[in-house]
């Protein structure tokens, strides 16, 4: 009995052990994801900027409604959005924003993929909108980390009443 109590306490013990490592990786972490998914937004945003002209032409073979204002939207999104994400600045409230986005890319660009999910989750999983989601719903679940300025404005106010 002695020894099995023994080795649950040691179990038990390596298993906090590799909880705080787990924990203590997890700014890191979402201070790297953020540096650059929040780049890759940022650059594909400032594309669909500099080249508006095809930016419309593309959502208008879309059918998407006022193509050039939604070109506009999407583009500053992506740009502010991404810069936001870089920063760590309303960083919860961007990457929600910027998942949406990544959701309607995929309902207007991609919808034969989501249709197909069940039948070709590789085609889905693969294509373009999926990782930029992805990363977007991270940091909206988990927030910016650590090394953002969401944490260093949140220390400065001090403790919450």
């Amino acid at each position: 009995m002695e020894k099995s109590s023994a080795i649950s306490g040691f179990i038990a013990r390596g298993y906090r052990l590799m909880i705080a490592g787990a924990s203590w990786f997890q700014g890191p972490l979402l201070l790297a994801l953020r540096l650059y998914w929040g780049w890759e937004f940022f650059l594909t945003g400032k594309g669909k900027l500099t080249h508006l002209d095809h930016t419309t032409e593309f959502f208008q073979s879309l059918h998407i409604p006022f193509p050039h204002l939604n070109a506009w939207i999407v583009g500053l999104s992506e740009c502010v959005g991404g810069l936001l994400l870089l920063a760590g600045l309303g960083a919860r409230l961007a990457g929600a924003l910027l998942a949406f986005d990544m959701i309607v890319a995929y309902l207007t660009a991609d919808f034969d993929k989501v249709k197909n999910l069940f039948q070709e989750p590789d085609k889905f999983f693969g294509a373009d909108p999926f990782l930029f989601m992805l990363a977007s719903l991270i940091v909206f679940a988990f927030g910016p980390g650590t090394f953002s300025l969401d944490r260093l404005i949140s220390k400065t106010r001090g403790p919450k009443s």
